[in-house]
């Protein structure tokens, strides 16, 4: 047993002499002093990483069967559709790498806002953590854009129509809109020019500006350390030996916690996965089981669940203003309630990063911030009525208001002095 382990030791020694193997794990896990109070919050982070994977192995299977064709077969029906069908259908456990993918789409975007919602609670995105904000609102901008090429991709009436929809929004844009909405198109109308650079898109260039951006987001967060519960930054307080007080060495601490939080996401996922896949239309809807015929229009066109908050904030905007049509308003409102979450790291003044130690003002703000965002969502699905979108435009109007005053409630807001050291060891790691 000694000779095998000398030999691992020297395969090691050769390894580490033509690749930092030891010191990434040192610097990265065994040596990664994070803080011991880490709560249940902190799961998120690592389930989406675990999601990102499941959905890159998922997709490769998935490619190596489907065709982005929108030309009808001998049956009449488009080829992307029928192969879809067919890796259903047909394929061995065809149709459990495609539902591990299509809930794996709607489990990456639960645990992505959960781990949004973490930042705003504890203050993650507050000095000196502003560069890791930015690579996760980059990397959630990248997400849409992947969920909404993916989307198009099975060729269901649903896909055709919310692509067409949501391209078409483009052409409000003055002056260039009709002609980029041609070029992000390829073609006059939603086609198979449309389907194939979507494919594209879908399959190489984000996903590989995706990895990216999540590699420089965890090597960011590396070199600055997480944020905690109580908002206490650990490297201040050291022993002799440079380590932190209230730190300890990610592995085994929390790989072994992150391996039970792993177990009972996949035991939830797999449920959906074997008995709701469509989890009520949600994430699978009714009309996506119907190929896609450009002449015939479904009663309502919605977006996924994902992206409806979004989608309420510009059906909320009904009115011109300064002469330009007010689907175009629509949209600057609908992109400005997706980006505004990347200036929070300069909008929030307090003198305190936790909520657990902010005023009642804060807490005010991000509770009514919460049921908005809950609400828009939902109206997102139904169609509009005229109280829906006064609902939609009282919950816009709050939805905005949380980011654009906070410069001034965060300041005014009667906190709580921060500690000077955590105040709990969470999970009782000591």
């Amino acid at each position: 047993m000694s000779a095998v382990n000398a030999k691992l030791k020297d395969l090691l020694g050769w390894v580490d002499e033509r690749f930092p193997l030891t010191a990434n794990w040192k610097a990265h896990l065994s040596e990664y002093y994070a803080p011991k109070n880490f709560n249940f919050w902190y799961f998120f982070g690592s389930l989406a990483l675990l999601v990102l994977v499941l959905q890159i192995v998922t997709g490769i299977f998935l490619v190596m069967h489907f065709k982005p064709d929108a030309t009808l077969n001998a049956a009449g029906v488009p080829v992307a559709f029928a192969s879809v069908e067919y890796i259903m259908r047909d394929v061995p456990w065809g149709w459990l790498i495609r539902y591990m993918h299509s809930t794996g789409a709607s489990a990456f975007f639960i645990v992505v806002y959960m781990h949004m919602f973490r930042g705003m609670l504890y203050g993650s995105y507050r000095k000196p953590r502003e560069l890791i904000w930015i690579f996760g609102m980059l990397i959630f901008l990248c997400l849409m854009a992947e969920a909404f090429f993916g989307y198009l991709l099975p060729w269901g009436q649903m896909s055709y129509w919310g692509a067409q929809v949501i391209v078409n929004l483009f052409s409000a844009i003055p002056f260039v809109g009709p002609d980029l909405s041609i070029w992000i198109r390829g073609d006059y109308v939603v086609g198979d020019a449309t389907l194939n650079r979507f494919f594209a898109f879908h399959v190489i260039a984000v996903p590989l500006v995706l990895v990216g951006l999540v590699a420089a987001h965890i090597l960011a967060l590396h070199e600055v350390g997480s944020n905690n519960p109580d908002g206490v930054e650990i490297k201040k307080k050291k022993n002799a030996q440079g380590i932190p007080l209230d730190g300890i060495p990610f592995h085994p601490y929390y790989t072994v916690k992150d391996i039970m939080g792993v177990v009972v996401f996949l035991i939830v996922f797999s449920l959906i996965v074997f008995y709701a896949p469509e989890m009520g239309g949600y994430f699978l809807e009714y009309n996506n089981f119907f190929p896609a015929n450009p002449l015939q229009t479904p009663p309502h066109i919605a977006p996924v669940w994902y992206f409806t908050p979004f989608y309420s904030i510009l059906r909320a905007v009904t009115y011109p203003l300064f002469g330009i049509d007010a689907k175009f308003w629509g949209v600057v409102a609908m992109g400005a309630s997706t980006l505004i979450f990347a200036l929070l790291p300069w909008l929030d003044r307090s003198p305190v990063k936790s909520i657990r130690y902010r005023g009642p003002i804060y807490k005010t703000f991000l509770a009514a911030f919460v049921v908005c965002f809950f609400t828009l969502g939902y109206l997102g699905v139904l169609p509009p009525t005229p109280m829906r979108t006064l609902v939609s435009q009282i919950c816009s109007v709050i939805y905005f208001a949380f980011f654009l005053l906070m410069p001034f409630y965060s300041k005014i807001d009667k906190c709580k002095p921060e500690p000077d050291r955590l105040t709990s060891s969470g999970h009782g790691a000591h």
